[in-house]
């Protein structure tokens, strides 16, 4: 376990007790099932304030990066809403208890964002219980590697695409008319939309759409006083590898390639996602703000 955010400690020995071993698990995975589990920051967040009285929908809030950002937000002082599958319930309800242990709001809003449909209802279900909505963090993702491009069918081809890219596009296009000037959108990105593995050609490229995305939007808005930007994580362990992300053989291996020499954790992101929503970035739009351990990119 490591100290807070603010600690002095060597970087390439950061979550040495955290040795995820090789596995597979079905369906998107959950926390509960990761061989080592990961760190969200639940021990060690340390708020100050940053976000006193704002009000957050973050996808895919129930684990992984979503999880450690709604964690980050409620102790810098936002209220938090969360989306995620219905069949995450389990580590949605440990994270909206984090939430409210903060003394903040949680509202758990499960379902599938590949329903346009559902999409919109989500921001107007955020946007009735937290009483407005000022930060949107489109971070739930898809990925599942595929060795060979001939056996990378359409079904999975379009739910990657559903997942990643439209669902970013309807909520945010349901949440723009209720953004108020100051209100920032965060997009997550991947290390994936400058160096693509081969394995992982339709994921890789919609993380590239969602850079595109994010730097053509944020001009749009920027002179509305709404800043967009986006985080670009390196191999950070979440259920999303071992539930078909990564082949589960290389699982103890990933992470190697980085300067650091390992896999990053998500509590590792959240102070990114946290200063993009603060008025400490005021002056920082269309930035993709890469949290990789140290793999060059353009």
């Amino acid at each position: 376990m490591s100290a807070d955010q603010y600690a002095f400690e060597d970087p390439t020995q950061k979550f040495a007790d955290i040795t995820p071993k090789a596995q597979y698990l079905e369906g998107a995975g959950t926390d509960e099932e990761l061989s080592s589990p990961a760190d969200h920051g639940e021990e060690t967040y340390r708020g100050s304030g940053r976000l006193e009285g704002r009000k957050a929908l973050v996808t895919g809030g129930d684990s992984g990066i979503g999880a450690a950002v709604a964690i980050a937000y409620a102790r810098e002082g936002a209220d938090v809403a969360i989306s995620y599958l219905a069949e995450e319930e389990e580590d949605a309800q440990k994270i909206v208890a984090l939430v409210e242990a903060a003394g903040r709001k949680a509202v758990a809003l499960p379902g599938d964002i590949t329903d346009r449909e559902f999409c919109t209802q989500l921001v107007e279900k955020a946007v009735s219980e937290l009483g407005g909505l000022d930060i949107l963090v489109n971070n739930a993702g898809k990925q599942q590697h595929v060795e060979d491009f001939l056996e990378l069918d359409d079904e999975n081809f379009d739910e990657t695409y559903k997942t990643n890219v439209y669902a970013m596009f309807w909520i945010t296009k349901a949440a723009l008319p209720h953004l108020v000037p100051g209100s920032t959108i965060i997009n997550t990105t991947s290390i994936q939309a400058y160096q693509p593995a081969p394995m992982l050609v339709d994921y890789a490229s919609t993380k590239a759409a969602i850079n595109t995305f994010s730097k053509g939007l944020a001009m749009q808005l920027a002179p509305k006083g709404i800043r967009v930007n986006a985080v670009a994580p390196g191999p950070i362990w979440t259920p999303l590898q071992p539930a078909g992300g990564q082949p589960s053989d290389a699982l103890p291996d990933v992470g190697s390639q980085t300067a650091l020499g390992r896999w990053g954790q998500p509590a590792e992101l959240a102070p990114a996602y946290v200063f993009l929503a603060s008025g400490e970035s005021s002056y920082v739009v269309g930035e993709t703000l890469h949290v990789d351990g140290g793999m060059p990119t353009p």
